[in-house]
């Protein structure tokens, strides 16, 4: 954004903690006062009576580790302390590549009983897809050496190196006798972050942004061009179970549906050098026409920032449930070792004044979790209109043509769709995870369906079904894993009654159950993205939110200064100029 830089860099972190070689432990300090100094001395005077006559050797740097983190504890839910090793893993993924052999792996259970690493899907044109390694291949050896149960850190370690370098891997193909051995060149890995991009209809397009990384915005304007040339006259954006990332990406993409100077986020801090605001420039890719925004109770950070704005200027309609309401400003200081600190700097506060992050006592996680899912529970209970017309004064707001928007934690969307509550066999069949161990199966025992379906991914979408047999095979596997089917019609009474399940509840929701399997059938077959387009259309989020394009085109034409066209314009309430910011971290 030319008007606006992105974040304030400022001064190094006030307390600096320093580990010697010899394992001594020193803190400097930028004195701010005497009170910080005598308490900075007692802290360092503490540690070395510990060193020094603790009844055994102290681990100097586990215990300045554990320190940090009982000091950060005391502040806020995200603050945090991050070691060198994780911090490694979350460049990685906000940098949006990697240095490795370019699979997705899950783990599945082997012959002896231990877990083999599984190729889920070979990334298209990468180094393992050249030399012919395939999805359901088992790696069972990496450099001659057994990876038979191996953890998922052993993995990354084993499979990830440097571009340039190479790995021998030994896999087990289903259907084939013998062990096969590919050597593997590692080669930059790209993570994407959009995870579906389709037309929906001949007019709907869909895009659904699973984080914000550091090519979020490149990845959305390539979509959403593609799009647009394949007839989109409407969007509708997916932020669902997205908990955020790079503001300054979520700050684009906000743009990207804004008008030019329109307000994007405020962000307020007691330090100067951290307030800044951010404003949409002229020139975005999707201005004015009807934008629907997809959000529930993992929509968190970069997120909010995104759906807060949209909802404020009026110009996007919000469908889901409240999101998650993370509204603090982090800032990263890294440590001599690598690692980093990350530190609650700011707040921010959406274009109307909301406060967005949920309230908190100190950094007590477990009760600002619970407050959480109290509020989801109040709200599935409740509409909309009940829940802003029972919210204080103080958190009530006005858009920018007067719809009343709620602040105070998480932003309450403008069309509210509860969780189905009945559906408790699908919640256990999910639970287990038995559509994905079911499709792996089915793959695995049906090899030559790879290549009666390769370069037919629209073929296998309009003819593709689970039969009765195949759905039988799928409650069998349901039974394996623990889920208990009756032989009657309802199950039977007694303490276990409520985890047994009738043969009459499991076909009852056979479609939805069957269109989960072929979801998940058609990522292995086609990757991530064939997913969305199978299982939306029995995804009730999804489904409501279709209905209510009439009210998103009614938004889209709202333009400067064009009044009652919403039908409920009233004026700005003198209440939104008492209620405390909110705030958002640079990076989840």
């Amino acid at each position: 954004m030319s008007s606006k830089k992105l974040f304030s860099v400022g001064a190094a972190f006030g307390i600096v903690l320093l580990i010697g070689a010899a394992g001594g432990f020193l803190l400097a300090l930028r004195w701010q006062d005497g009170g910080t100094a005598r308490s900075a001395d007692k802290l360092s005077h503490a540690f070395r009576l510990v060193e020094k006559n603790y009844v055994e050797a102290v681990d100097s740097e586990h215990v300045v580790e554990r320190g940090i983190e009982g000091m950060l504890d005391e502040l806020d839910p995200h603050s945090a302390y991050i070691s060198a090793a994780k911090m490694k893993q979350v460049r990685e993924s906000f940098n949006a590549e990697f240095e490795g052999i370019g699979i997705s792996y899950e783990f599945a259970r082997g012959p002896d009983g231990r877990d083999t690493i599984a190729v889920l899907s070979v990334l298209s044109g990468g180094p393992s897809e050249e030399v012919g390694l395939l999805p359901g291949d088992r790696i069972v050896e990496v450099a001659d050496s057994s990876a038979i149960g191996f953890t998922s850190a052993e993995v990354q370690k084993s499979l990830k190196g440097p571009k340039g370098s190479e790995v021998t891997v030994t896999v087990r193909r289903p259907g084939r006798p013998e062990q096969l051995d590919f050597t593997i060149e590692r080669d930059e890995i790209p993570l994407t972050t959009l995870s579906a991009a389709y037309m929906v209809d001949d007019s709907t397009g869909y895009i659904k942004v699973n984080r914000f990384a550091r090519t979020t915005y490149r990845e959305f304007t390539e979509a959403l061009s593609k799009l647009k040339g394949k007839g989109m006259e409407r969007l509708m954006l997916d932020l669902r179970n997205n908990t955020g990332g790079y503001m300054s990406q979520a700050v684009r993409l906000a743009d990207a549906f804004l008008r030019d100077s329109e307000e994007i986020v405020v962000q307020k801090s007691r330090h100067d050098r951290y307030d800044d605001q951010y404003e949409a420039e002229s020139g975005g890719g999707w201005e004015q026409q009807p934008l629907m925004v997809l959000v529930d109770q993992q929509s968190a950070s970069a997120s909010e920032i995104v759906a807060g704005a949209l909802q404020d200027h009026d110009r996007a309609l919000l469908v889901g449930r409240r999101t998650f309401g993370k509204g603090l400003v982090q800032k990263q200081f890294e440590l001599p070792d690598e690692s980093v600190v990350r530190l609650t700097i700011a707040r921010y506060y959406t274009p109307t004044g909301r406060l967005i992050q949920t309230d908190y006592a100190s950094g007590d996680q477990q009760d600002y979790l619970e407050e959480k899912r109290n509020r989801f529970e109040y709200d599935a209970t409740h509409t909309v209109s009940e829940i802003i017309a029972r919210a204080p004064d103080s958190l009530v707001y006005r858009t920018k043509h007067g719809r009343r928007v709620l602040g105070g934690g998480g932003i309450l969307p403008d069309v509210l769709v509860a969780p189905d509550t009945s559906a408790t066999f699908v919640q256990a069949v999910r639970s287990r995870n038995v559509p994905e161990h079911f499709a792996r199966q089915w793959i695995d025992t049906h090899r030559e369906a790879r290549t009666r379906w390769e370069g037919r991914r629209k073929a296998f979408f309009r003819t593709f079904e689970v039969d009765p047999e195949m759905y039988d095979d799928f409650l069998a596997m349901a039974q394996e894993r623990g889920l208990r089917l009756a032989s009657s019609s309802r199950p039977s009474g007694g303490p276990d009654s409520a985890r047994v399940f009738s043969q009459r509840q499991a076909q009852a929701h056979r479609a939805y159950l069957s269109t989960r399997i072929k979801g998940r059938i058609a990522r292995r077959l086609f990757g991530q993205s064939a997913l969305y387009p199978v299982i939306n259309d029995v995804d009730p989020l999804f489904q409501e939110a279709r209905r209510h394009w009439p009210r998103a085109r009614r938004l889209a034409r709202v333009g400067p200064g064009a009044g009652d066209v919403l039908g409920r314009v009233q004026p700005t309430t003198p209440s939104n100029e008492q209620a405390a910011g909110g705030a958002l971290d640079s990076k989840q």
